[in-house]
């Protein structure tokens, strides 16, 4: 009795083990799926990436820093001129 029962133990473990591998790869499909579904919604909406996000962010920054140091430069030359003319 005692090998009947160590065979039957060592079947219901390769039945448990292999239905964990089951599970886990099925687990896997469905990540796949999900993460390829969310891509395709992401494309369709036409979003950017972060990446571009940050990129643009940072010539923006630029942008208004020049515009910025180009309007003090305006105000002192216009000061000049004041200073010239008036």
């Amino acid at each position: 009795m005692t090998q009947t029962s160590n065979k039957l133990f060592d079947e219901l473990a390769k039945m448990m083990t292999d239905a964990a591998g089951a599970a886990q790869g099925a687990r896997q499909e469905v990540e796949s799926m999900i993460r390829s579904q969310g891509e395709r919604v992401m494309r369709e909406m036409d979003v950017v990436s972060r990446e571009e996000f940050d990129a643009v962010k940072t010539m923006a920054v630029k942008a208004r820093e020049q515009g910025q140091a180009l309007e003090v430069r305006i105000n002192e030359l216009e000061a000049k001129i004041e200073k010239l003319v008036g």
